[in-house]
């Protein structure tokens, strides 16, 4: 247990309203996820959905993180159910769905070894979103033996253990496709497949899909026409031209594999994981010094930027170019410089975000009502800063050219950059841009409450730690209520039985929303939707059950985030049993406590005890609340998913 230091509440009163509107939302969303569970999936977890695997793991894929937020135990043991028989039933040695698979998106076997295979290839935007659903079982409980093992085995894919993967190359750093298996990495695609990438075709021939174009063949390719794949020889050419330049590729999307990569760190403190997660970023960092300070999204197999496209920058898969720009590039590098941050406590990894953030800032233009739009993308003439193209002809193909265009600076990078940072430039730079954001309220949170989105509810949260929007915690608590519970109606008024959910293959999606609940108890922003992992600025811990999690009644909120410390309140909603709360430094422990001060009642002053440790104990009698003003050391301790009673390392039962 923590080191001994032991803090009593003292202050007997009412509940404020956020802390019973805590609880109500914990309440309501368990009800939700036993539903969901009993009602669009078979006994045993197999869900009735035909989807893509990322999709079928973002059915639950928050489950077992909301479990380590505090909520009941039996959300963890749904969240192993539907995990483990998504893998089951995904085994691409298994026809799992051979009847009612007719649907626009389509149940496919799709895993070797537990992981995406070669019948199911993957990019890193959609991997990182199906691994979200991974990651939390780690925080929810270290011990479990399979998924101890599980984490070495899928970190050996990317460090070079694994030959069947063989994805990495370690004298080039660089890993070898930008779409990856267990099986290897995808050096080569089909006619098919090009025109999805480069077109955004559906089929050959078709409407596009909802994607836009991922990828780009320029300068060798300058305009890529419609109906390429008619000639035989232009087919065999382009398709040809799509392997060299698109899928024998490094690119810097899939920097979000440092994560997997620390999730094997976090287990086993092992500093082979650590090494590799350095190696790998490092490479990039170079690579975008040596281009100017712009990241290039695109490395040839031996590193060399746009080699094969006359040295072209972008146009790689899911780079500067695409249909989404940065909004979905930016993904990996967030996710590698904080893992790097933690792992070292070396805050210079920040900068190749930083960096890049600045880049796209440097490039807007303000318009004449004075706000700022910055650039999504960059193509043959620069930084593109026309509107969008949208749905039109292509020589008689349906086409749509790209979703986003320039737009207000949005939250998420700039936001997990200041967290992670405290630092003042971080935070001078989001005021920057609130200066000239005259179009957004960033008081108000937004409609945009699920977990996929830009961190639109960044902004109110910025804006309640800057001291400009005092009502924040009750609003986003109750704007995730509002919508948790139109969820919870829309499922309990669905009627149907499992055939009629099977055939037309729609159900509720999201019924379960942590994005809130992470913000206010844990003082943070939400994890990186596409494959990041948990930041927290502290988190809790059950001390009479043993277990992750505020205990039952208990709620909590970050009220303050500084760079040396923390306001924490906690408050015991139950009027006849007392709760005791373990409050750790860090996601991972790896900030350190200095010292705690709070108010006794009666008392005159401040009582301040030192603590110089990763955790301390809140003990909460029945009716009773308290407000703690932590000290805090920043990124000193080794991070671990060890809990605080666990010592140096995590108690798997069967660890080899």
């Amino acid at each position: 247990m923590p080191n001994g230091t032991t803090i009593t509440a003292t202050k007997v009163t009412a509940p404020p309203a956020w802390a019973l509107m805590e609880r109500q939302l914990f309440s309501l969303m368990e009800e939700s996820a036993r539903q969901y569970t009993s009602k669009y999936a078979e006994r045993g977890g197999a869900t009735l959905l035909a989807e893509d695997l990322d999709d079928l793991y973002e059915q639950f894929y928050n489950f077992g993180l909301f479990y380590a937020l505090g909520a009941a135990d039996d959300m963890l043991d749904l969240h192993l159910q539907q995990w483990n028989a998504t893998n089951r039933i995904s085994d691409q040695t298994i026809n799992h769905r051979p009847i009612h698979n007719n649907h626009t998106k389509t149940f496919t076997p799709a895993q070797h070894n537990e992981f995406w295979g070669m019948n199911h290839p993957m990019e890193w935007h959609h991997l990182g979103e199906g691994l979200m659903a991974w990651y939390d079982m780690g925080v929810a409980d270290p011990t479990i033996s399979e998924n101890a093992r599980r984490s070495r085995r899928f970190a050996a894919m990317y460090i070079g253990e694994d030959p069947e993967s063989d994805l990495w190359d370690a004298g080039k750093r660089i890993i070898r496709s930008p779409f990856q298996s267990s099986q290897g990495p995808v050096l080569e695609g089909d006619v098919h497949w090009a025109n999805t990438m480069l077109l955004a075709g559906r089929y050959l021939g078709g409407e596009v899909n909802y994607y836009g174009v991922r990828a780009s063949l320029y300068p060798i390719v300058p305009h890529l026409e419609a109906h390429w794949f008619q000639n035989p020889q232009r087919r065999a050419y382009i398709v040809d031209l799509f392997n060299k330049l698109v899928l024998q590729r490094d690119t810097p999307n899939t920097l979000a594999a440092a994560a997997l990569v620390t999730d094997a760190y976090l287990y086993t403190g092992d500093d082979k994981y650590k090494q590799w997660v350095l190696d790998y970023l490092e490479a990039w960092i170079d690579r975008t010094n040596k281009n100017g300070g712009i990241t290039p999204d695109n490395v040839d197999h031996d590193g060399v930027i746009g080699g094969g496209r006359e040295g072209v920058f972008w146009g790689g898969q899911y780079g500067w170019n695409h249909y989404q720009g940065y909004n979905i590039m930016f993904h990996g590098i967030n996710t590698a410089v904080e893992c790097a941050l933690m792992l070292t406590g070396d805050y210079e990894y920040l900068d190749l975000l930083r960096s890049q953030l600045k880049v796209i800032v440097d490039a807007a233009k303000i318009e004449d009502d004075g706000q700022l739009i910055t650039p999504v993308r960059y193509g043959p003439e620069g930084w593109i800063l026309t509107p969008p193209v949208g749905r039109g002809m292509n020589d008689g193909i349906p086409s749509r050219g790209v979703m986003q265009g320039p737009s207000p600076m949005r939250a998420q990078e700039m936001m997990h950059l200041y967290h992670a940072s405290m630092d003042s430039q971080d935070y001078e730079f989001i005021t920057h841009i609130r200066d000239q954001d005259v179009r957004r309220d960033w008081n108000e949170v937004g409609d945009r409450l699920g977990e996929k989105n830009g961190g639109e509810t960044e902004f109110s949260r910025f804006q309640y730690y800057d001291g400009k929007n005092p009502d924040w915690p009750m609003k986003i608590l109750t704007a995730e209520y509002n919508e948790a519970i139109s969820k919870y109606e829309e499922m309990m008024e669905d009627e149907r039985l499992p055939y009629d959910i099977i055939t037309t293959n729609q159900m509720p999606q999201h019924l379960v929303l942590t994005k809130g609940l992470t913000q206010v108890t844990m003082g943070t922003p939400q994890a990186t939707y596409n494959g990041g992992l948990m930041r927290s600025t502290v988190r809790y811990f059950d001390k009479d059950r043993g277990r992750a999690g505020l205990p039952p009644n208990t709620a909590a909120l970050v009220d303050e985030i500084r760079p040396d410390g923390a306001g924490i309140q906690l408050v015991n909603t139950n009027h006849g049993e007392t709760r005791r709360v373990i409050v750790q430094a860090g996601a991972f422990g790896e900030h350190d406590f200095t010292e705690v001060a709070f108010h006794r009642e009666g008392d005159d002053g401040d009582t301040v005890l030192p603590v110089h440790g990763k955790a301390f104990v809140v003990e909460l009698p029945p009716s009773t609340a308290i407000r703690l003003n932590a000290g805090m050391n920043r990124y000193v301790n080794k991070p671990s998913y060890a809990f605080p009673w666990h010592g140096e390392s995590i108690p798997i039962p069967f660890h080899e």
